[in-house]
């Protein structure tokens, strides 16, 4: 076997081994973008000696991945080892970088009772195996909880806010849960399930009061820091923008949504606004026409092709058990790599009740949220993604190329003329376009250390502006995931100023469906690693540092 073949082999096995580890180590999280699936009989476990064997455990595969040796190989080899290094250096990011195990008591909310939800999104009927696991993980909790005591040595002030903000009125969400979700079981699963409730139930009552025990006095500091930023940005990311040139790109971009929308208002003078959708069945109805309507739309204009294997995305009416644990994560289904003959949903509530930002816009059409979440945005994405030929390419996932497709996706469509029929919606997206611009202001100013969650959240809400339970629950978010919330708006900027540059290469043999195709097959890819691919410009990939290790202080 040649050398190129046989380091390439070896990067195969190396990262195969690697997701096999991440898929038992990975924390849950409220983000829909990185869920991977676990294997059947996953524990979860944040006790101190399994932090230490994470510990140990990444520094061994960092070590094996740095002795590699891909310099001379394919730029598509040398991209998949690249995408191996960035999954390595997150692991460190979130064990050393940004320790929620170690500052955050709703990180282990996320691996409790969130790691619970998660088994709920696919829809019912649940399978026997499904219940099991459902019923095992519950059974977690208290493991899961006592290490939170234990780990929890440097709480934040903001982080205590939110979790109790969380926490609050527990006992009624579990118990809607649980009445909820007895009908959905087998008889012989039942009376297990009740004691499971009860004892999930007290034993996040005593993770409230032993939060609120512990909330003297605590730092109010919750930002990561610019060495840290730059850290996540450079190693996982692989962006090489400053936190100031991204600043300007999310400026320009709120200022142009602004005028755009002001456009947008002044050609819908006199226009009425939409009704809201009579029931959430009506809305279901109508999200089933639009999605056959996309992907129609997508092939006859050149714009995207729709592959055959890629099932459908579908909204869905908000099951009953799953409503009162909704606070924990989004409440969709992307499916997995191993459930590709799958289609996706999508969980809504009465739209005529439709209070939050995203909620009420959906209320009237479904294809704005569509568009970023399921077709041709998230899920459509993500399926074909995992469809790739490349085993590193299915597993790896980056929430800048995720989410940053996700949003372009919309203003594509736009000028694309999907909303031609329904003027008062390019209003709505607009509007949308205004908030991720604002996200990466947030993100980065929340990173920096100059806003506070309150100031972020007070931000969004009267600049956007948007509701304040929505606004919160944003701020909340970005603080304690920074680098996530800018990944929209740079994302979106990276996927036009590649498709200018490939245009401009190309001249008239530039074909947009078979860029598009490019970019989606490739949607878990960073950017960056895509120039390089696809224009031969390697000169915005990040060099790689000495170590991932994080030495700051």
């Amino acid at each position: 076997m040649a050398n190129a073949e046989f380091q390439r082999s070896r990067l195969d096995a190396l990262s195969e081994d690697f997701w096999t580890w991440r898929a038992t180590e990975q924390p849950f999280s409220d983000d829909d973008i990185p869920r991977i699936e676990r294997a059947e009989g996953f524990v979860v476990d944040w006790s101190p000696e399994a932090v230490k064997s994470y510990h140990r455990k990444i520094t061994e595969f960092e070590k094996q991945w740095r002795a590699l040796d891909l310099k001379d190989a394919s730029v598509a080899d040398q991209i998949d080892y690249r995408l191996l290094g960035s999954a390595i250096a997150r692991v460190y990011w979130e064990l050393d970088v940004m320790p929620m195990w170690h500052e955050n008591p709703d990180f282990y909310l996320q691996q409790s009772l969130g790691s619970v939800y998660a088994t709920l999104l696919p829809p019912a009927p649940f399978s026997a195996s499904q219940q099991s696991e459902l019923l095992s993980r519950m059974e977690r909790v208290p493991a899961t909880l006592k290490a939170a005591r234990e780990n929890l040595t440097d709480m934040r002030a903001p982080y205590v806010r939110v979790t109790t903000s969380s926490l609050a009125g527990i006992e009624d969400r579990l118990a809607r849960f649980e009445t909820a979700m007895l009908p959905e079981l087998a008889e012989g699963n039942r009376e297990r399930f009740r004691k499971d409730v009860a004892a999930v139930r007290d034993e996040l009552v005593h993770y409230r009061e032993w939060i609120a025990s512990k909330s003297a006095g605590l730092p109010e500091k919750a930002a990561v820091g610019r060495e840290g930023y730059l850290y996540f940005l450079k190693n996982v990311a692989l962006m090489s923008y400053t936190p100031e040139q991204m600043l300007t790109m999310g400026r320009q971009e709120w200022d142009r949504s602004v005028a755009f929308e002001s456009f947008a208002q002044a050609a819908n003078t006199n226009v009425p606004k939409m009704p809201v959708f009579p029931n959430v069945n009506v809305q279901v109805e109508s999200a089933d026409k639009a999605e056959l309507a996309i992907r129609e739309y997508l092939v006859s204009h050149g714009i995207l092709s729709v592959p055959a294997e890629v099932k459908h995305y579908h909204d869905r009416p908000m099951p009953a058990y799953l409503a009162p644990l909704d606070f924990l994560g989004v409440t969709d289904d992307l499916t997995g790599p191993s459930r590709l003959d799958q289609d996706s949903s999508s969980y809504k509530d009465d739209p005529t009740k439709a209070q939050g930002f995203f909620s009420v816009v959906t209320a009237m059409d479904t294809r704005p949220l569509m568009v970023h979440e399921g077709m041709p945005g998230h899920y459509f994405q993500m399926a074909w993604s995992w469809h790739h030929p490349d085993p590193i390419r299915r597993h790896y996932y980056d929430s800048e190329s995720n989410e940053g497709i996700g949003f372009y996706a919309e203003e594509m469509m736009l000028e694309a003329g999907l909303f031609d029929d329904a003027p008062k919606m390019k209003e709505s997206i607009y509007s949308m376009m205004r908030l991720r611009a604002l996200r990466t202001e947030v993100d980065i100013r929340l990173a920096l250390g100059t806003f506070s969650l309150e100031q972020a959240a007070d931000y969004l809400a009267t600049t956007v502006p948007m509701d304040m339970p929505t606004a919160r629950s944003e701020a909340a978010m970005f603080a304690s995931t920074p680098g996530q919330a800018i990944t929209y708006q740079i994302g979106k900027l990276d996927i036009v100023r590649m498709l200018s540059d490939a245009r401009h290469k190309e001249g008239d043999a530039f074909r947009l469906q078979r860029f598009h195709d490019y970019v989606w097959l490739n949607g878990n890819v960073p950017f960056a690693l895509q120039r390089w691919e696809m224009l031969g410009n390697a000169s915005e990939v990040p060099a790689i540092p000495a170590t991932f290790a994080w030495t700051a202080h």
